[in-house]
């Protein structure tokens, strides 16, 4: 996926929001003296790339390594640091920063979309809004939309044997299998469910075809537990419709009503496993940063000053 260098630290958070990808947000809450930049100014950072400065020198190179730090380690985080650019650092401004780090973890949805017919056109512009990253996969290189590349989140795959390209996807992704020819669909389900390992696999069909896929599946001594986790019909049974706008509504809210519900299990393990704590070892109700961080900053910045 390539990245837009011109974007500036907005433009930057708002397209990584978008599209789930992790970043950090860089903010200067506060200086005196002498310094590089304003109290205000940003920077987004990710992995691979930064968008706009603080300043540079030794300031934003301690901040761009503490920000990678945060972004190895997976999680939302929010951290604040203060600097004495001259004692510290030893940059010739001399002032003092403090420097507010807020990291937005990836969002860790990945979703493998086999056909780009009429409902796959209906469907995409809805999951290019979600926080997800999809590869979008068809045999037909015209039946892809000519404004493909305006999705971010998006890659497009032309493959004449699709059913390969399960393979390359992550351990726990999501799967939406509905291509233009029923064998076609056959095979990618095949390698799908041999995996084994997918969060959510859906594939459109009626009552008819999905019972000849599970007779076939049986001879070919696929894991009956792995096809009973198959969604077929795909899409929420509370979203009726044939127009391929329904169809790819009802298969969207499915996705997102599965993601969400995953998102929620997770939250309540990790509150169980903080629960057990001991009472004494950990604040309570307490979320991002305490008020006493800034006031302990605010305070040495006065005294410096």
């Amino acid at each position: 996926m390539t990245t837009d260098n011109n974007w500036n630290w907005n433009s930057a958070s708002y397209q990584f929001s978008k599209q789930g990808r992790a970043y950090v947000l860089v903010t200067l809450v506060g200086v005196s003296g002498s310094t590089p930049r304003n109290s205000g100014t940003k920077m987004v950072i990710t992995e691979d790339d930064i968008f706009d400065t603080i300043g540079g020198g030794h300031l934003e190179h301690k901040t761009i390594k503490y920000a990678k730090t945060m972004l190895a380690s997976g999680k939302n985080a929010q951290h604040l640091e203060h600097f004495q650019l001259g004692s510290n650092l030893g940059q010739c401004c001399g002032g003092n920063a403090t420097v507010l780090f807020e990291c937005f973890a990836a969002v860790g949805v990945n979703i493998m979309l086999f056909g780009a017919g009429h409902v796959g056109k209906a469907l995409m512009p809805i999951l290019a809004q979600l926080p997800c990253q999809v590869t979008w996969v068809d045999s037909r290189e015209e039946q892809f939309p000519a404004n493909i590349d305006s999705y971010h989140n998006v890659h497009k795959v032309v493959s004449d044997e699709p059913e390969l390209e399960v393979k390359s996807m992550p351990v726990n992704s999501y799967y939406i299998v509905m291509t233009h020819n029923h064998q076609m669909d056959f095979d990618i389900s095949q390698a799908i469910l041999k995996r084994g390992d997918f969060a959510y696999f859906g594939l459109i069909a009626s009552d008819t075809k999905k019972r000849r896929f599970e007779q076939r599946f049986k001879h070919r001594e696929i894991d009956p537990q792995q096809v009973a986790r198959m969604n077929c019909p795909i899409g929420l049974e509370q979203v009726g419709g044939k127009l391929p706008m329904e169809v790819a509504v009802s298969i969207a809210g499915e996705v997102i009503h599965h993601y969400q519900s995953e998102m929620q299990q997770a939250e309540t393990q990790a509150a169980n496993i903080i629960n057990k704590q001991p009472s004494k070892k950990r604040p309570v109700s307490q979320q991002g940063i305490h008020w006493q961080e800034f006031k302990q900053l605010l305070t040495s910045e006065e005294l410096s000053s």
